[in-house]
């Protein structure tokens, strides 16, 4: 299915206006990371291209999609227009320049993309060489012990890695016991997997300088997302500023302009980043920072914790009924 049914999407047009009537101009900022060329059983979260296409075709058709840096001062200024909506991605796939930015040029739409500056150039973030990994592992037990696990981790099947179902649990689980951990310990921990998965091929996941610079070009709008994705609560201060402020300095020296706009890794307000991180995103010169707290925004939001969500839905008219929801209500 690429398009709503014509009577849906003019329902869903009166719906929005009808919720912008109330008194309620908001914002809904949507949050993507990778767009696979195909559905990938181990990246489920993660949308393909098909699906994304007819997402950004309902948008384009039935919503009225802006900027994020006008679509802010819109909504602080009181001027949404109604089904406001923005597009954003995280980390800086490279997907989004090969396979995401031609579709947001054929429907005329503009996005943000919160970018780290370690894995320019390098292939894989931490979490793609767990995905991976976990893709390679043999088949029966694994020996969580000589990989330094804990045994509270272990899967309720540990001997079924044929399953991919169970690989796709496993590399969840992975990736939330190691995203928390020191990065010295993360990184122990992955290339031990890495050896015990056997020879795992480099792949080219991110984004590089040339195509960074592309995007710019082309109009997308490049934000902050510190320099290797850490959990900033678990980092000393001095190191969560530098994360924060290489990262800006170092965007900007590539795309050649001032960022505006920041967003936290993983994103949980009061969990992942405090207001120590909150002071620090400002005193770099953002002029807002946005979470991952679902929902929409609205001018009662601090302009540095302002929510954003995951398009989860794959079927068209969950997907509009969704975004008609989060506008009718505060984010978190």
């Amino acid at each position: 299915m690429t398009s709503l049914h014509p009577l849906l999407g003019l329902l869903l047009r009166l719906g929005g206006n009808l919720i912008a009537l109330g008194g309620r101009r908001r914002l809904c900022i949507l949050t993507y990371h990778r767009v696979l060329q195909q559905p990938d059983p181990l990246l489920d979260s993660e949308i393909d291209l098909a699906s994304f296409r007819w997402q950004m075709q309902l948008l384009a058709e039935h919503f009225n999609v802006l900027p994020l840096p006008e679509a802010l001062q819109r909504m602080w200024q009181g001027t949404l227009p109604p089904r406001a909506v923005c597009l954003s991605f995280d980390d800086g796939y490279r997907s989004v320049y090969e396979l995401a930015l031609p579709v947001l040029q054929e429907f005329g739409l503009s996005a943000t993309v919160f970018t780290t500056t370690a894995f320019l150039e390098t292939g894989s973030m931490w979490n793609d060489r767990i995905l991976e990994a976990v893709r390679r592992l043999p088949e029966g037990a694994l020996d969580w012990q000589a990989l330094g696990l804990p045994r509270a981790l272990l899967p309720a099947t540990p001997d079924m890695t044929h399953d991919p179902d169970y690989r796709a649990h496993l590399a969840t689980i992975l990736n939330d016991h190691v995203k928390y951990l020191p990065p010295v310990e993360r990184h122990r921990v992955i290339d031990a997997l890495e050896r015990y998965a056997g020879q795992v091929q480099d792949t080219d996941l991110m984004l590089d300088h040339a195509m960074t610079v592309e995007l710019a070009r082309a109009g997308v709008e490049i934000g902050g997302h510190t320099v290797t994705h850490p959990i900033l609560s678990r980092l000393a201060d001095e190191q969560a500023s530098h994360e924060i402020v290489d990262n800006k300095r170092a965007l900007e020296q590539l795309v050649g302009r001032p960022l505006q706009l920041f967003a936290y890794p993983n994103g949980k307000p009061g969990f992942d980043f405090d207001q120590r991180h909150v002071a620090m995103v400002r005193e770099a010169g953002y002029i807002a920072a946005f979470t991952t707290a679902s929902g929409s925004a609205g001018p009662e939001h601090e302009h540095y914790q302002i929510p954003r969500g995951r398009p989860w839905d794959r079927n068209p008219l969950m997907f509009g009924l969704r975004l008609l929801r989060w506008l009718a209500r505060p984010g978190a």
